[in-house]
């Protein structure tokens, strides 16, 4: 036996036999842990592999964390200007900023230094990707919807801080391609009427590129910006835990239940073997794949630009919206308001593109619920073809998203294309305008041709491709009909209808509401309604009335 108890009074104590047990035991009678872990451990977590982005993020936030500790024990993040002596032959003797030079040891003279350096941009990069892809699944489900509005908010903090880590650690290294991003900073804060300058002298200490903006920097990037990053994936796992997780319809999945694996064991296992995953395949790519070679950009000087120089790609919506603006065409963009202060509207503009897109993004749950009037919780998530408009603005969003990207690789588009870079622009920006518009239509168009397509497959079954003659020699082709597992998953959805404007409580129509009712057709107006019980009833008889007529048919043939 492994364990015993014994009685002292009227109250039987546990006692574990082995040590480990032991050690547990004491700390929870101490502690009080069994219950909390109890009751997480039953927690049931529904099983589909779209759900395991939101997992990669974390996993990627792990590595950054456990990597950006080992980077911090060497790198000097100060702008004093020191000659480098460290391994790396052409750089000898060149004078260059403590931080420039601490990269450089980190690199080529601390024992796995550049090995952690990749492993920790690379999973940056990761991390990036894994929050985009997973709120773009939140997005197309619909699972953003009440009771996960504040969820969904955090989510949309956590794109930003990721955004903002990013930035602030590669700039750190204090090479000639991150100073040029922080030239750009320079030049947006000064872009601020009035108080532009201030704000630039504010961040670097003084006239660009000053001298302490690296230390504020490091600040932000290994103390700030992580916490926030910690407190928010707490705030975010704790709603999770509270609203319980959605999941995608199927039989037996109700607004009230989680189909699913507990936490304990099953879940927990799955998870701990896919981390491990995540870190193999993020070391082996840090190990045979190099990024950033800080030692060919060399150290900052504001006075050269190379040619060609980007972000990391999470920010490259943010310089292709400054690349994309026209600089003096069909009119100076520089307007003088009454001789008091000049507006550079060539970088204030992009700066509005790309707040626009931050807000809407921040309350679209809102936007959402105000168009359809639906204030229901929501556990069962929609199938991103049974919310054609949602779905088609979240495609507008992500082409906005990508044209923006592009822009920023405008001019290497030029040259490796031999093409003319004011025709690239120029295409570049009628696709600002007009791509997320198409994408729209064609994307709405889709999903309404795949309903149509899967009221069919549900009223008439899948094809099979066998053809067969009737006894009064009519053709048809056979069909199969399908389980009812994959019939309800084609037919659990909601018929979302036109909701007109509506008079308010003095019988008037506001302008507001009648905005609504004008989007509110532009989502439901062509719609696919689900398969009613009497339809499928109606195609039910009908194919039971050919599969008579075929085994007539068989019969015949067969006694002749």
């Amino acid at each position: 036996m492994s364990a015993s108890t014994t009685t002292q009074g009227n109250t039987a104590e546990y006692q574990a036999d082995t040590n480990v047990g032991k050690i547990a035991n004491f700390v929870d009678t101490r502690v009080g842990l069994s219950p909390i872990i109890k009751e997480f451990g039953r927690k049931i977590f529904p099983d589909h592999w779209s759900f395991m982005f939101g997992e990669v993020a974390l996993y990627c936030f792990i590595i950054l964390l456990l990597s950006g500790t080992f980077l911090a024990f060497w790198f000097d993040p100060t702008m004093v200007t020191t000659e480098y002596t460290g391994s790396y032959v052409p750089m000898q003797g060149v004078e260059m900023s403590a931080a420039y030079a601490s990269s450089l040891n980190i690199s080529f003279d601390i024992r796995g230094g550049l090995f952690l350096r990749q492993l920790h941009h690379w999973a940056a990069l990761l991390f990036s990707v894994a929050i985009m892809v997973h709120m773009a699944r939140i997005f197309f489900t619909g699972a953003f919807r009440r009771p996960r509005e504040l969820n969904w908010v955090v989510g949309c903090l956590l794109f930003v801080m990721a955004l903002v880590a990013g930035f602030s650690g590669y700039s750190l290294p204090d090479d000639v391609l991150s100073g040029n991003g922080l030239r750009i900073v320079d030049g947006l804060a000064r872009s601020v009427p009035l108080v532009g300058a201030y704000i630039s002298m504010l961040i670097f200490g003084g006239e660009f590129p000053g001298h302490g903006i690296i230390g504020r920097l490091y600040i932000v990037h290994v103390f700030i910006v992580p916490m926030i990053i910690l407190a928010l994936v707490v705030v975010h796992l704790f709603m999770v835990v509270v609203h319980k997780h959605t999941q995608f319809p199927g039989p037996g999945r109700t607004e009230n239940n989680v189909v699913g694996f507990p936490v304990g064991p099953v879940y927990a296992a799955k998870a701990g073997g896919f981390f491990f995953i995540v870190f193999g395949v993020l070391a082996a790519i840090a190990a045979t794949v190099q990024i950033n070679a800080i030692w060919n950009y060399g150290p900052y000087d504001p006075s050269p630009v190379q040619a060609g120089s980007q972000p990391d790609w999470y920010m490259l919506w943010t310089d292709g919206a400054l690349r994309i603006m026209p600089g003096n065409w069909p009119f100076t963009w520089e307007w003088d308001l009454f001789g008091l202060v000049t507006l550079p509207m060539a970088i204030l503009l992009p700066i509005v593109a790309l707040t626009v897109f931050i807000i809407g993004m921040f309350t679209w749950p809102w936007i959402e619920r105000w168009v359809t009037k639906d204030n229901r919780v929501h556990n069962i998530l929609d199938r991103p073809r049974n919310a054609p408009a949602r779905t088609g603005l979240g495609v507008a969003a992500m082409v906005y998203y990508g044209v923006l990207m592009i822009a920023a690789t405008g001019d290497l588009i030029a040259t490796h294309f031999h093409l003319a870079v004011n025709d690239v622009i120029y295409l570049l920006r009628f696709l600002f305008f007009f791509g997320p518009i198409i994408a729209f239509i064609i994307t709405r168009r889709v999903c309404l041709a795949l309903q149509r397509k899967d009221r069919e497959i549900v009223l008439h079954g899948r094809e099979t491709g066998r053809v067969q003659q009737l006894p009064h020699g009519e053709f048809i082709e056979v069909h199969e009909p399908l389980d009812e597992y994959r019939r309800y998953k084609l037919v659990a959805f909601e018929d979302n209808q036109v909701l007109p404007a509506q008079q308010d409580a003095k019988g008037k129509v506001t302008g507001s509401e009648k905005l609504r009712g004008r989007l509110s057709r532009l989502f439901f107006e062509d719609r696919v309604a689900p398969v009613t019980p009497a339809e499928l009833d109606a195609a039910h008889h009908e194919h039971a009335h050919d599969v008579h007529e075929l085994e007539s048919a068989g019969s015949s043939s067969s006694g002749h």
